[in-house]
């Protein structure tokens, strides 16, 4: 039995509050406290408030048990940040200059080339680095809405499906024993989604495209300048991530034989410092660079992170009273929480029912373990449903995901009216429902 399922049995179910009420916060909080809950000092406040009453139970009422619970958590946090800060912070060190036209067939590209980025240098660094050529491509243009809120479904969402780059809760998966290249074998389901977002918004562009006046149109044509990268120190420093994020089993059996499992932490803490204080300040300032949205990120995952310890263990060890049993409903009750909570946490806890049922130790041995005599899936395969849900269906809200609303601040500062919180929710419901029908059709059922 794992530490995980010993704690779980032993924990009382009221422990699900705090977790429950940390992700409430997080979806309510921006609605009805907005201005309160803008400043990342009261978010942390919240995280405090719900996540230390948490890590002093555990580790007063179950001992030596809740400090291996508690100390391994916090590993995996500091893990997880700081590759979202070498992302996040490198890649604001890229900045793409000039003026494309804002035609369909350009917006189209931009959009295909993120979905390809996103899985290198993650959904929040592929969205920083993007979303302003396509806005400046784009000024010219009377209707350019519907393209930010494509750009989120593809760019900062569906198109992360294929590595541990590519989104956070992927990250966590890697963290907890799921090899990296095991991702790689969801392309059909990134190609169909994907496919399909780039087709329905190629219809909808080249429509809108039809309504623009033709003095918007030559606007556009007098303003074009061709596209240059600055930074591309920090393009190197990428791949250099990338590459230590690559060596990383290789990395941890050194950290074992040193006595310190964070030299691939420590690899990327030297590369943010060698971006940040050598490569040019200039495309930084081009940028319009600031730490304020992975400090948010930073402190409210602190609070997530703290409350899910309970959270997953419970799910681990009683998560088959849930009853769930097709593929197909974790991909959506994954998907529908994803959407409205955040994707990360919920992919931890519905990958911790299935670990509960099988009988693993961490997610790797769901993509191993062996199928049970009566069972009709394998575990893989519900790992596939958890894993396309969350990231696909993080889309269906601005707080689904962290780079969706970081996509909408930037573009409302650049002068693009972006639909409200309900208004974006009309789009996600006509554009991804019926996509993602087609994708359980087609892989879930």
């Amino acid at each position: 039995m794992t530490p995980s399922m010993e704690l779980g049995q032993q924990l009382p179910i009221w422990m699900l509050i705090p977790f429950a009420m940390m992700l409430l916060c997080v979806a309510i909080f921006p609605i009805v406290f907005k201005h309160w809950f803008e400043s990342n000092l009261n978010k942390a406040i919240v995280s405090v408030v719900l996540g230390v009453p948490v890590v002093i139970y555990l580790v007063v009422a179950f001992g030596s048990l809740g400090w291996e619970m508690v100390g391994s958590t916090a590993e995996e946090y500091l893990q997880f940040i700081v590759l979202l800060l070498a992302l996040f912070a490198i890649s604001g060190g890229i900045y793409i200059s000039g003026n494309l036209l804002g035609t369909p067939l350009v917006n189209l590209t931009i959009l295909a080339i993120g979905a390809v980025l996103a899985n290198l240098i993650g959904t929040m660094g592929a969205s920083m680095v993007l979303i302003w050529p396509l806005l400046r491509a784009n000024y010219e243009r009377k209707y350019s809405v519907h393209t930010v809120i494509f750009f989120i479904f593809v760019v900062s969402n569906a198109g992360g499906l294929l590595t541990p780059l590519g989104d956070p809760l992927l990250f966590l998966g890697f963290l907890r024993g799921e090899p990296f290249q095991w991702t790689l074998q969801l392309w059909p389901q990134w190609l169909l989604s994907v496919g399909l977002l780039l087709i329905v918004y190629t219809a909808f562009e080249i429509w809108m495209y039809r309504k623009e006046p033709l003095s918007y149109r030559r606007f556009d044509i007098e303003q074009h300048e061709p596209l240059r990268i600055t930074g591309l120190l920090n393009v190197l420093i990428l791949l250099l991530v990338i590459v230590t994020t690559l060596l990383s089993s290789y990395l941890s059996e050194i950290g074992e034989h040193l006595h310190f499992p964070l030299i691939r932490e420590v690899i990327f803490i030297i590369l943010i410092i060698i971006s940040v204080k050598i490569a040019p300040h200039a495309p930084r300032v081009a940028n319009q660079f600031t730490w304020v949205p992975i400090v948010e990120v930073a402190v409210l995952f602190a609070g997530v992170f703290a409350t899910m310890i309970p959270a997953l263990a419970i799910m681990e060890a009683r998560g088959s009273a849930l009853g769930l049993s097709q593929p197909w409903q974790y991909f959506w009750l994954t998907g529908g929480l994803s959407g409205f909570l955040d994707n990360a946490p919920t992919y931890l806890t519905f990958s911790s029912v299935i670990m509960g049922e099988v009988g693993v130790s961490d997610v790797g041995g769901l993509t191993t373990a062996a199928t049970g005599a009566d069972a009709v899936f394998s575990p893989a395969y519900f790992l596939q449903a958890i894993s396309c849900g969350a990231v696909m269906m993080g889309a269906f809200t601005y707080i689904g995901n962290a780079p969706n609303l970081t996509v909408k601040c930037i573009a409302q500062n650049f002068g693009v009216k972006m639909p409200s919180f309900l208004g974006y929710m009309f789009y996600s419901a006509l554009v991804l429902l019926p996509i993602y029908v087609v994708v359980t059709l087609v892989f879930f059922l």
